[in-house]
């Protein structure tokens, strides 16, 4: 295993490109999509209540993990979080630690990145379909395109290769010819295509209904709705931070491990959130739900994935410059999307050379074919079910896209506050302009964020418990056994990767570190 690890080749590369990480496709239809369902207005208030709660301090937290991992020479996580856990614990206790957080990073990357890329690929074929006029003949609803448009091999492969195909390029280019030069030419474009759209959407009028406008929207998503403010919504809010800011993934981690040593990660870590938050709350908020409550009124506001690939193409046919528009819009989460799966293929490619030393391009090649192969059953189960539910899908996001995430930010601020204490404070101020103070640091780190993240654990899986989703056939699923063996193979997947997660995090630590398990004592430091 070498030590030997490339860094960024500029400030504004690393913010942009640990920008990108975070702006993906739930900035612009996830974020819109829950605030408008949970309050509005009133849904900002846990929201930015979590963000300060939980989403700057774990940012601080997972920016010192891999600084510090990447002077080991590591990229993945569960090597990092050994080396801050055994500060606290043993050495064994802290491989253990460590495997279980490798574990949950790998299920993360390889099994979010399954049905994301997939995502990608929709954005891409849904963008050439407005500029074909694919989806525009009113003969079919937009319902009927989508469903036909995930049943039809040609199309699902072609754009899903593609997308698949400018990963692998960006990930084999490296972090300075690769990542950092797609970041500097996307992130931007984001922002360029968002400006255009919200100058399109505040200028739409009233074409349907004279009380529905894009203001009537803003007002609709900015008015607090105080009895729709309950658990449930800030149970929303908190996992939209986690979400959003790709917390609890280790990608974050992962991009850290090329700063060098004294390279600040306080200000960076802030400039990253600050990126992301512009791209969510101010582009993402002023642009979807504006558009869908001028054509479709209160009752257009759908869900997931149809908000983005149905609701909003029936407006795109009826609005003047609908193609070009729905162009930009698809592009903007393409480009979205790209930005944070290519953190995600980049971790796996990391654990691939420290662990097994392959080259760069080598282990970019072999992470193109696992995506491959753990992305089949997300585009073959509706064309083989002849149904639209994708409950693969469905079921893999809930586990690893949502509940899994909690569980490793729990691991990682725990590992920083409690067992690697004043010592990671003092590494996060290791080169950083601004510091973190000794206050906030003992009441967030070590108090409020492991308590807040705990609470939003708890909370989590009681309401899995009453969603079913503990159940040997789910709720979801209960009435349609079509679907149930995909369900099946979806939680065999997870269980899967994340028991190789675990002997693979273990056996990168053992291989390195193994005279400290043997010994009991910490012997290697730099």
């Amino acid at each position: 295993m070498t030590e030997k690890r490339e860094n960024w080749g500029s400030k504004l590369g690393l913010i942009l490109a640990m920008a990108g990480n975070a702006v993906g496709l739930g900035n612009f239809w996830r974020y819109p999509y829950q605030a408008a369902k949970n309050g509005g207005g009133a849904f900002m208030i846990p929201y930015f209540g979590a963000l300060i709660l939980m989403g700057i301090p774990l940012m601080f937290v997972e920016w010192n993990l891999g600084r510090f991992g990447g002077k080991y020479g590591h990229g993945s996580l569960g090597p990092m979080v050994y080396l801050q856990a055994r500060e606290g614990v043993s050495p064994k206790a802290a491989a253990i630690i460590g495997g279980l957080a490798g574990a949950i990073a790998l299920g993360v990357t390889v099994l979010v990145n399954s049905y994301y890329n997939h995502i990608i690929g929709w954005t891409i074929g849904y963008a050439y379909l407005s500029l074909t006029g694919g989806y525009m003949d009113a003969a079919k609803s937009t319902g009927e395109v989508f469903v036909n448009y995930i049943q039809s091999p040609g199309l699902v492969f072609t754009f899903w290769l593609i997308a698949l195909v400018i990963l692998g390029l960006a990930v084999s280019g490296g972090i300075q010819r690769g990542i950092e030069t797609m970041a500097k030419f996307m992130m931007p474009t984001i922002y360029v295509f968002g400006v255009i759209l919200i100058i399109r959407t505040l200028t739409l009028g009233s074409p349907v209904n004279p009380d529905w406008s894009p203001i009537a929207g803003l007002n609709y998503i900015w008015s607090p709705r105080w009895d729709a403010l309950n658990w449930t919504a800030a149970l929303a809010a908190a996992g939209q931070i986690f979400f959003t800011l790709s917390l609890g993934m280790g990608i974050i981690c992962n991009y850290a491990s090329y700063l060098k040593p004294d390279d600040d990660i306080v200000l960076s870590g802030l400039a990253t959130v600050a990126l992301n938050e512009l791209a969510e709350v101010v582009l993402g908020g002023t642009i979807a739900i504006p558009i869908a409550y001028t054509f479709l009124g209160e009752a257009g506001l759908g869900a997931g994935v149809g908000f983005s690939f149905i609701s909003l193409p029936n407006i795109f046919r009826a609005m003047a410059g609908g193609p070009i528009f729905g162009a930009f819009w698809f592009l903007l989460l393409a480009f979205a999307g790209i930005t944070s799966a290519v953190a995600m293929y980049n971790y796996v490619v990391s654990l691939l050379e420290e662990s097994f030393g392959f080259s760069k391009k080598k282990a970019s090649l072999a992470v193109f074919l696992l995506y491959i192969l753990v992305g089949l059953p997300v585009c073959l189960e509706p064309i083989l079910t002849k149904t639209a539910d994708l409950a693969y899908l469905t079921e893999v996001d809930n586990w690893v896209g949502v509940y899994l995430l909690v569980v490793l930010g729990a691991i990682e601020v725990i590992v920083a506050g409690w067992l690697m204490g004043n010592k990671a404070k003092d590494e996060m101020n290791n080169g950083s302009y601004w510091k973190v103070p000794d206050w906030f640091f003992k009441l967030f780190i070590q108090f409020l964020t492991p308590v807040s993240i705990i609470v939003l654990l708890v909370m989590s899986t009681r309401d899995y418990l009453k969603a079913g989703y503990f159940k040997m056939v789910p709720d979801f699923v209960a009435g349609t056994p079509v679907l149930v063996p995909w369900v099946q193979a979806g939680r065999f997947v997870v269980l899967a990767v994340l028991v190789i997660g675990f002997f693979q995090a273990y056996k990168t630590i053992k291989d390195k570190y193994q005279v400290e398990l043997e010994s009991g004592q910490v012997s290697i430091r730099k």
